[in-house]
């Protein structure tokens, strides 16, 4: 889906991605959809937002996605909202752009 372009940019290590998380959710899910007003990428995770665990949890299912270590990916914004600034280190956004089209939201 084009409109993910918007919540991706390249930065010199890598990309930043805005996030839109429901914590708590029923199921994991990402990416799973797209919020146009917020210009972010939906994200749901199982997990409670208590001691960091949707967190945890947000940063272990990017990495899946994306195919990378846990280590190259981090919240660099929004730890304690639902709108989230993640960095991923390695990727450029056209790679990014094409795992998530292939992830199918």
């Amino acid at each position: 889906m084009e409109s993910y372009a918007d919540a991706v940019t390249e930065t010199g290590s890598g990309v930043t991605i805005l996030l839109d998380v429901t914590a708590g959710a029923r199921r994991t899910s990402f990416p799973a959809g797209y919020n146009e007003w917020r210009k972010s990428i939906r994200c749901q995770v199982a997990a409670p937002a208590v001691d960091g665990k949707a967190n945890r949890a947000i940063i272990d299912l990017i990495a899946e996605t994306f195919g990378v270590s846990r280590a190259d990916v981090s919240i660099i914004s929004g730890h304690t909202s639902t709108s989230k600034t993640v960095a991923i280190s390695g990727l450029s956004k056209p790679e990014i752009l094409k795992l998530l089209s292939a992830s199918g939201a």
